[in-house]
Parts: C-alpha cells; structure tokens; sequence
C-alpha cells in the first residue's frame, strides 16, 4: 500500500508540474462573421453584338465560338448581288448624261456665235445655257448615288466592335440574313460573378464586402461591387469584382460564400482540443491542479489568417484553457 501511494503521488507530480507551466487561453465570446454558401456565376461584363449592316447572304464566317478577335477585325462577310446591277444601272445612267452634256454644249457653242449674228435670240441661249447647268447637276447627282452604293457593298464586311471573345455564332455561311441581324456575340471587359442570394438576406448585403470564391481548389477573394435594388424571383442579384478569375467558360458556376451577418462564438486554439475513445476534451486550469472536461466542438473557423475551433458547448467566457 505505501508503495503504491508512492507511485499514485509521483504520477501526480508528473502530470501537474507541466501543466503549471504551460500557457492558458482565457475563453472569451469573439465576433465571427456569418457565411452563406451560394453558386455565382461567370458573366462577361460587356457582351457585345456583331450585326450585318446590310442585308444578304454571308459569303465567308471568319470566326467560330471560343475565338479571341480584336477591335475591326473581319468577322463575316455578306454579299448582295442587286448591289453589282445598281452600279451597273448607275454606270450606264452617267453614260447617258455625258453624252447629253456633250450635246448641250455643242448646242450652246453654235448658239453664242449665232446670237452675234442675230439668229438666236438671248432667251434661246439662256435655255441652251440652263439645260448645260441641269445636264451637269444631274451628272454629279448620280455620281454621288453611286458612291452610295459602292459604300453599301463595302459595308458587306461585319467588323469586330471591340476586343473580346466571340461567345455564339447563330448564323453559318450561305444562311440569308437582313440588316441589322446579329452575326456574333463578343464577349468583352474581362468577367465578373453574378450571384443569386436569398432576399432574406438583402439587408446585410454591402457594397465592398469581401467574398470568398472557391474554384478548381484554390481560394480566392473577391468584392461585393454592386447589390442590385430589383428582386427577382425572392432572390436578390449581386456582382462581385474578381481580380482574376481563373475560368475560361461564362456561365460556368463557382462555389462563393458570401457574409450575411455576425454571432459570437467561443474559440480556441485547435492545439487545445484532444480527442480519444471519439470524445473532444479541453484541460482547463482549477484551483485544485488541472481539469479535463468534454466539449463538443464546431467548425475551424479562420480569423485574421489564424484558424481557431469553434467550441459549441462545454465552455463558458472566463475558463481558463490550458496549452500543450
């Protein structure tokens, strides 16, 4: 028996002298930020039409889905044959008109040296003089038409409207298509994340919030840049600034948590915590030498980059935990 209370009184010394010596964490309620778990989406900030400008038939599609162009580079090219006869038309109009003003001069030239004579009358070469000046002016008016059409063929070509990506292609060579319809969607601006939240949550929704978005394993952070005031379908819409978004698809869905509010939480280092027989204990500092109580723990909960143990019940603010 006494050897026994020897071995019993060693042990004891073992077990306190360390713990009297090892640091203490006092339990005190911290503010830990509320998180919403929610699925953005990649959206690309501007998306940009190419439209035909004039109506025909699409000779040549340069580009397909997927494609990176730049600002006025050649996307399609649409063609219309009436263009090639109204030039011809126009063509064979001026020939008309120049061989007219040919005569109308002729006219007006015997006219001036009869007029000298006294064989026509000023009032006749005025008219000669008027059908010159109508002649030319009708000359310079078909011209002009024809550098409109010739303009109307050269806008046959559907330019890029800015840098981007080419998103969809509704259209295929050979397909007819009417000024004004689209050829292309560009995607550009680079992308950011639209999110779809509960409207439960719209009051603690804020402008510059930092969000956390999880893609291909990596953990990154983004801004709330813009809480949208209309309500759709009981959720409300949100952008959030990315500075670089690692996804090459839009509309590809990315896991984001955003905060929605504030708790206070019991925390400790997870070096506190040892876990045997599936029980969590906590050895705290007694007045009688230390004491192990069970606890049942949370989540690991980071804050300012340190990650601490969430401590749901089994301690209470003013414990003293004892640190390995």
């Amino acid at each position: 028996m006494i050897l026994r209370a020897a071995v019993l009184a060693v042990s004891a010394l073992a077990f306190a002298g360390p713990a009297l010596s090892a640091e203490t964490w006092s339990v005190t309620p911290r503010t830990v930020t509320e998180w919403k778990a929610v699925f953005g989406e990649v959206q690309s900030r501007d998306e940009v039409p190419a439209r035909a400008r004039i109506g025909g038939t699409i000779a040549e599609l340069a580009v397909e889905e997927g494609d990176t162009v730049r600002a006025g580079e050649r996307i399609a090219s649409v063609t219309d044959e009436k263009i090639a006869f109204q030039v011809a038309a126009i063509d064979a109009r001026l020939g008309a008109l120049q061989s007219q003003l040919e005569n109308a001069e002729a006219e007006l030239s015997r006219a001036q040296t009869l007029v000298e004579r006294g064989v026509v009358t000023r009032q006749r070469l005025e008219q000669l003089a008027t059908s010159v000046d109508v002649t030319r002016n009708q000359i310079a008016a078909a011209r002009a038409e024809r550098s409109v059409v010739e303009r109307q063929g050269e806008e046959g070509e559907v330019l890029a409207p800015a840098d981007g990506r080419v998103l969809t292609v509704p259209v295929t060579r050979g397909a007819v298509i009417m000024a004004g319809e689209t050829v292309a969607v560009l995607g550009s601006g680079g992308t950011f994340l639209r999110l779809a939240i509960p409207e439960r949550h719209a009051e603690t929704l804020k402008d510059g919030a930092a969000i956390e978005i999880g893609a291909d394993g990596a953990t990154t952070t983004g801004r709330l840049a813009k809480v949208y005031p209309q309500i759709r379908g009981g959720r409300v819409i949100a952008d959030v600034e990315v500075e670089r978004l690692d996804t090459q698809f839009v509309n590809a869905r990315v896991l984001v948590r955003v905060p929605v509010g504030e708790r206070q939480a019991i925390l400790v280092p997870p070096a506190a915590v040892t876990t045997r027989a599936g029980l969590d204990f906590v050895t705290l500092a007694g007045s009688a030498g230390p004491v192990e109580r069970t606890v049942l723990t949370g989540g690991t909960i980071r804050l300012d980059g340190t990650a601490y143990t969430e401590i749901l019940s089994g301690l209470a603010p003013g414990d003293e935990v004892l640190l390995p």
